[in-house]
């Protein structure tokens, strides 16, 4: 009966602008549109929604509750790393690692946090 997850909604005082930063840095796709609404695909099928926020945006510290980050799956951590290096992004730490993962949090450009992840064996 249940699924699973069909996609994540982020609400962004420019949703427009924020799924063309997942499109430039993340290589998601947009693929669908309506009413200023957003929608981005990545390349395992993954889906987000940008909608429009009402209100200003509370700061958000890493531990807050309700969702944390989102975790960006990547097959070369280094080559990933680089490539948003170079395109300006600030990462919030440095990159850790443990049981062979790899991982690294940044910002988006509206300042949700993200994490780029490798593993070398997927969580079962």
């Amino acid at each position: 009966m249940f699924k699973g997850l069909e996609h994540t909604a982020i609400a962004s005082p420019d949703p427009k602008r924020l799924a063309q930063w997942y499109v430039d840095h993340l290589e998601f796709k947009i693929n669908y549109e309506y009413d200023g609404n957003y929608f981005v695909r990545a390349a395992n099928g993954t889906v987000i929604e940008f909608i429009p926020a009402e209100g200003p945006r509370a700061e958000a510290k890493m531990r807050d509750p309700g969702i944390r980050h989102l975790a960006i799956q990547v097959d070369d951590f280094d080559a990933a790393r680089e490539r948003l290096q170079k395109a300006g992004v600030k990462f919030l730490a440095e990159p850790t690692g443990t049981q062979g993962n790899r991982i690294v949090f940044f910002a988006d450009g509206d300042g949700n946090f993200l994490h780029l992840i490798h593993r070398p064996k997927p969580l079962p």
